[in-house]
Parts: C-alpha cells; sequence; structure tokens
C-alpha cells in the first residue's frame, strides 16, 4: 500500500506552520503556509533590531528560502503562489505576516520536516536577530508549551 500525503499543523498564537493536502491538485502536490504574529513578537522585537525589517518577518522570509531548498533537496518543486488557500489560519486578529508556497513532488516525510525546520529556524534567527539571551529547542516542542515559553520571553524583556 502506498502511503498518502496527510497535512500537518503547528499553530498557536505566536506563529503557525501548516502544510494543506487538497483533492483537486496533483498527487504530492501540498500548500505551505506560514505565519508569525508581529504584534505578539513586539515585546522582544521592539527596538532589538536597526533600521533593517522587523525580525519575526525578516526571519519567516529566511525560513521560507530554507524551506525552498529543503523542498529541492527531497526532489519536490517549490513555486511561488498568489492564492489565498491560506487564508483563515492566524489564530488571532493581530497583525501577521504570511508566506505561502505550492511545493509539487513532494514526498511523504516532507510535510514533518518543513514543519519542523519551520518552527526552530524560525526560532534562532528571531532571538538571534534580536540578541536574546535564550537557546531555541533543539526538538520541537508542543504548540501550546512553545507558546508559553514565548510568553515568558515576552514578558521577562518586554518593556
Amino acid at each position: 500500500m502506498i502511503p498518502t500525503m496527510e497535512p500537518s499543523t503547528y499553530i498557536n498564537d505566536f506563529l503557525y506552520f501548516v502544510i494543506r493536502v487538497n483533492d483537486g491538485m496533483d498527487k504530492g502536490t501540498v500548500i505551505y503556509c506560514s505565519g508569525v504574529n508581529i504584534d505578539g513578537f513586539r515585546p522582544i522585537t521592539k527596538g532589538r533590531h536597526g533600521i533593517g525589517s522587523n525580525p519575526a518577518v525578516r526571519g519567516l522570509q529566511l525560513v521560507n528560502i530554507g524551506v525552498r531548498e529543503l523542498a529541492l533537496s527531497r526532489g519536490a518543486v517549490p513555486k511561488r503562489i498568489r492564492r489565498n488557500d491560506c487564508a483563515g489560519i492566524a489564530p488571532t486578529s493581530d497583525d501577521w505576516y504570511t508566506e505561502i508556497l505550492q511545493i509539487e513532488n513532494a514526498p511523504v516525510s516532507l510535510p514533518d520536516e518543513i514543519i519542523n525546520y519551520g518552527v526552530i529556524s524560525l526560532l534562532r534567527k528571531i532571538f538571534k536577530a534580536t540578541l536574546l539571551d535564550f537557546q531555541a529547542p533543539d526538538t520541537l516542542p508542543e504548540p501550546h508549551v512553545l507558546q508559553k515559553v514565548i510568553e515568558g520571553l515576552c514578558r521577562k524583556y518586554g518593556s
């Protein structure tokens, strides 16, 4: 029996990474959705970066490049799309920055690889850019656990 592609999700009030599998698309084609809560991260990003872009936004942009590289290394083909396949994922009404890709020829293991890579890489990029004295986890915690950690950092480092 051939394994089927399953959707993968990682969502909390600060970030999301979602891999959607739509019946109308070719087998092996998925939609990668990611987002970062600009307002949510503001207590730890405000005033901790130069004139350049917000560390949370820039971090997600860099993660998107990494996801493209990961997909290509697994024989998949990432494509930029301009559709609203990811609308309604953000769990709050705050200001969110989002990224979306269509990935064709994705192996069954790719959605989970993307989620793990995306979350941990995003955190590392944000913490490095903001010079916070905090080490991002090496393994992916549950979304609600990570949310509590980020809330604690916002209390600690927020003004």
